[in-house]
């Protein structure tokens, strides 16, 4: 642990309350075996004003004053461990109260991801409106990609929403996010290992309904060549789904709701990829959460408990936070899988969010021509928000 301090100063030349930042960096954990050394070189710390959206950078440790505000906290550094290769490590504080003449913060670093696999290329939830105006369910779509030098399987990887929502926040216990991610549906990629082959910047398309939308809806999309599909058996007769019998079904381990699952269209959940370790009964018998909470309202204060299922961090590939700029909160996951998020719209119930999505940035192109897309860990970063879909 690491307490890095700076004088403080309350009232500065301009009339701006500023405020002095005291903060203790927790090194990673699983890493303090080998007496890693925090490198003075390279170090990054940033608030971004999450009002204004005015963003402080800093590099040494000295002399940290910010306006008064809410603000997110990044870290960014480099450890040494006595080896010749140097570990890079990041930190993520959301929504911190920067008030008075000095605020004390802790954060937590993690080591930065260094593998390269399955991600998630493009995220299509909002869906589209008719000629008429209305809403339009059933061309949803994820697209995979394989974001390696490698071929890869993507037997058993499972698409996963989050169970909560990052515009509004209770103070759920237990706290499981530093070792799962509290999920609301849960739909596998069938296969037994090596059935799903994935070349080098190939991709897989998941569909909601896999069928030409264009037919029932001149703005929808064909979707009629996607790799998978997910079907649910409802048991709503007035909410059925439709199933094409030329693509294959994805395996529905878990769902919230016993008609249809339609990804959340106004962009509040968070998306998860991850890789199925155990069978479909198991996983229903050994990952159950159960929650409770005490949500307070005007009309008075009423303890909730809930249930559900959470989906191991150690199993995540990748990790998409989503939300809106006028009612975002808290990020769903540890920010060791993400931590930041990414947006179709900026406000809530926006009639413009329809035929948007969250496209992934290029990060650049090898010298044989392959993409590799940008995964940093970081969503606000790592996407292209209210993008053109892919599909259009």
């Amino acid at each position: 642990m690491l307490l890095l301090v700076w004088p403080g100063c309350r009232n500065t030349p301009d009339n701006i309350n500023r405020t002095a930042v005291i903060v203790t960096l927790k090194l990673p954990e699983n890493l303090m075996n080998a007496n890693p050394v925090l490198l003075n070189e390279g170090l990054v710390y940033s608030f971004k004003n999450i009002s204004t959206g005015q963003v402080f950078t800093f590099a040494e440790t000295k002399a940290i004053l910010l306006p008064e505000g809410l603000y997110d906290c990044f870290f960014e550094g480099w450890l040494s461990s006595g080896t010749s290769d140097k570990i890079k490590i990041k930190a993520y504080a959301p929504s911190l109260q920067i008030l008075g003449s000095s605020v004390s913060i802790e954060l937590k670093s993690f080591k930065a991801p260094a593998k390269s696999g399955f991600v998630f290329e493009e995220l299509f939830f909002t869906g589209v409106l008719t000629p008429q105006g209305k809403q339009y369910h059933g061309c949803s779509y994820f697209k995979i990609r394989n974001n390696s030098d490698k071929l890869l399987y993507a037997d058993s990887l499972v698409i996963c929403e989050s169970r909560f929502i990052s515009t509004q926040k209770w103070d759920y216990q237990p706290d499981i996010r530093s070792q799962a991610m509290p999920v609301f549906a849960v739909y596998m990629i069938p296969g037994k290992g090596k059935d799903v082959p994935v070349k080098p910047g190939e991709s897989l398309l998941i569909a909601d309904i896999a069928i030409d939308h264009r037919k029932a809806n001149l703005n929808a999309y064909n979707l009629s060549g996607a790799n998978f599909e997910w079907f649910d058996n409802s048991s709503r007769p007035s909410i059925q789904d439709t199933d094409n019998p030329l693509v294959p079904n994805l395996d529905k381990i878990y769902c919230y709701t016993l008609s249809i699952w339609v990804p959340h269209n106004r962009g509040f959940r968070s998306y998860a990829l991850a890789r199925m370790k155990t069978d479909k009964d198991s996983y229903l018998r050994d990952y159950i959460y159960e929650y409770s909470y005490v949500m307070k309202l005007p009309s008075g204060v009423f303890p909730m408990t809930g249930k559900g299922y959470k989906m191991p961090n150690a199993w995540m590939e990748d990790v998409v936070n989503c939300s809106i700029e006028s009612d975002y909160v808290w990020n769903l996951v540890d920010p060791s899988l993400d931590t930041g998020w990414t947006y179709v719209s900026k406000i809530d119930h926006d009639k413009t969010r329809y035929n948007k999505s969250v496209r992934r940035k290029i990060a650049y192109v090898t010298r044989e021509g392959l993409e590799i897309l940008q995964d940093t860990n970081n969503s606000s970063d790592d996407f292209i928000p209210a993008a053109q879909p892919s599909m259009k």
